[in-house]
């Protein structure tokens, strides 16, 4: 069954879009750990991953990625280099494209990673974990989210 959205709602670009979205994720890592938020909404609901969001127009990646984690962690990061770029499809049991993300990480640098985190906007909660920590499974994350992480972790 197809979910119909007014197109005032906040919603209605991402879900059934009409063309693929652009969106980016930080990859803050600090002292042997990185960066992760519970996403609260769908797509990734309930699962922990790298913080980030869609891009806005006339925003530039690095712009885009600053605004999202301080939007969802309260921190203030640096953004660096590209470290990769992706697709995310999702279809309905009829077969349409319900998301269509192109999503572009960028490694960032916490400019004060021992203030508090103060979760926000589209996440239930958000926290620093050791690759041990997210290796052993019992945190939800995606399998593609651990292998960012452990790449990065161990570059």
């Amino acid at each position: 069954m197809a979910l119909f959205l007014k197109a005032s709602d906040p919603l209605a670009s991402k879900i059934y879009p009409d063309a693929p979205r652009v969106a980016v994720g930080a990859v803050v890592i600090d002292d042997d750990k990185v960066l992760l938020v519970l996403r609260k909404q769908a797509p990734s609901k309930d699962m922990w991953a790298i913080p980030g969001g869609s891009v806005e127009l006339g925003e530039t990646l690095a712009e885009a990625a600053s605004r999202e984690v301080l939007e969802e962690t309260g921190l203030t990061v640096e953004t660096g280099e590209i470290v990769l770029t992706f697709e995310s499809i999702q279809r309905d049991p009829e077969g349409r494209v319900q998301y269509h993300y192109v999503i572009v990480d960028l490694l960032a640098e916490p400019l004060d990673a021992h203030q508090p985190l103060q979760p926000a906007d589209d996440v239930a909660d958000a926290a620093w974990f050791s690759l041990a920590e997210l290796e052993r499974g019992q945190i939800p994350v995606s399998p593609p989210t651990l292998a960012l992480v452990r790449k990065m972790m161990k570059a």
